[in-house]
């Protein structure tokens, strides 16, 4: 990513800096906002929409700026002008902002997070999305769209998908066909509640139910759901293997069978407290015995499956390097370029009545499982990103995957028009 510091370094000598707004100021967008202000020349971050003002005021106070209030795109326009950045509450407000470049959405909502990324592609604007959980269930549809449009919509550098789809590319570079993108996790517990994450939420200052969609397995579904799809992989079984390895992830060249893998045209898996954590690794194999001899020369080994892992994700740091690849070289980082492969499906955290009104991602009701996109459709299995509340119509035992006849669904939500476009235009 050497050429893109160079392009930032351009803007900055010539006082065109990509001008940036982002929609979400939680604990990821702070570290975001951050990081723009002060780590990234020739890149400003304009504004920040968030429906909690404060909180808005507060990523820019982190990062030892004092934003002005606005109210519309007017007044938006203005501050940018005027080299004022801006906070509203009105994300829709500031996607109509003309002096915008790029949208970044780091809202890790489904419904919210669809109605943003529709709008900012119907304005022409590249959006980067954190938003695993919206990517994973109608991103496919969203890129589609976003390709008509002639606008880039893509995942983030620096957060796991992000990272593998960085190694595949470098990886296929070298001619080696990928077999396994995989994730490296440090701890997998599907009944982790936001009761049981409080502490270590706290500790950090981040959201109990975000963290607890990532202890409990929901948050890597939809990070190997996202790279399944972006790169046409599906998964060995539903759930992915999860395998506890606390050896290195090289070790893992003889654990799968490369003929399975084959024939499955490639994987998307994880595994549980591996080094280098909390990295990320491709597994894959060389058909020239010529270069396979160099990669035994290189460290590599026999073979047939070869090793390539990148020992750290850094999110958010990462994420201007995404906005560049958008903005001046119309290149994703992560984007699915058809339909979807993996889907994530929600299963019950626990028996669950009739009648029951279900919580959603992180919550004490469900939690997300990968299962291949033909096994989801043939089954009717409900998508984890549509579950948030859905109402029971029969009681559910614990462990069992729910499916689209388990549920009524909310009436009007955007996310359920877009899934039902998504698998008719896929079929």
């Amino acid at each position: 990513m050497l050429i893109l510091d160079t392009a930032l370094a351009r803007r900055e000598a010539e006082d065109r800096p990509i001008r940036v707004g982002m929609i979400g100021a939680g604990f990821m967008g702070r570290g975001l906002a951050n990081q723009i202000v002060n780590s990234v020349p020739g890149m400003r971050l304009v504004a920040i929409a968030n429906r909690t003002l404060a909180n808005a005021e507060r990523a820019y106070a982190e990062a030892g700026v004092e934003p002005v209030r606005v109210e519309n795109a007017d007044q938006l326009d203005a501050a940018i002008e005027k080299g004022s950045p801006a906070v509203c509450e009105d994300a829709f407000e500031l996607l109509k902002a003309v002096h915008l470049d790029c949208v970044v959405d780091v809202t890790g909502a489904v419904e919210f997070g669809a109605r943003v990324t529709v709008a900012a592609i119907e304005r022409g604007l590249p959006v980067v999305t954190m938003n695993a959980e919206l990517d994973g269930t109608v991103g496919p549809l969203l890129a589609h769209r976003a390709r008509a449009a002639g606008v880039v919509l893509t995942g983030c550098d620096g957060d796991q998908p992000g990272v593998q789809g960085n190694l595949m590319r470098f990886v296929k570079g070298l001619g080696v066909t990928p077999l396994v993108a995989g994730n490296i996790k440090g701890l997998q517990d599907e009944y982790r509640t936001p009761t049981t994450q409080k502490a270590f939420a706290e500790r950090w200052g981040q959201d109990p139910y975000m963290v607890t969609s990532f202890a409990d397995g929901t948050k890597i579904s939809f990070e190997q759901a996202i790279v399944a799809n972006a790169f046409g992989l599906t998964v060995p079984k539903r759930g992915m293997n999860g395998w506890d390895h606390e050896g290195h992830v090289d070790e893992l060249t003889t654990r799968y069978d490369v003929d399975e893998l084959r024939e499955l045209g490639g994987i998307v898996d994880y595994v549980v407290k591996s080094k280098p954590g909390p990295g990320v690794f491709v597994l894959g194999t060389h058909d020239d015995p010529k270069q396979r001899h160099y990669l035994n020369l290189y460290k590599l080994g026999e073979g047939p499956l070869y090793s390539f892992y990148t020992p750290y994700h850094l999110c958010h740091f990462e994420v201007p390097n995404s906005v560049v690849r958008a903005v001046d070289f119309a290149d994703a980082a992560l984007a699915p370029p058809a339909g979807p492969h993996v889907d994530v499906v929600a299963t019950a955290k626990q028996d669950l009545a009739a009648g029951h009104t279900l919580d959603g991602l992180g919550g004490y009701d469900s939690y997300g499982v990968a299962e291949s996109t033909a096994a989801t459709r043939a089954e009717g299995l409900l998508p984890m990103g549509v579950a948030e509340g859905c109402v029971l119509k029969r009681n559910v035992a614990k462990d069992e995957v729910l499916t689209y006849a388990d549920v009524t669904l909310p009436p009007g939500r955007l996310v359920d028009q877009l899934r039902e476009e998504q698998d008719k235009l896929f079929a």
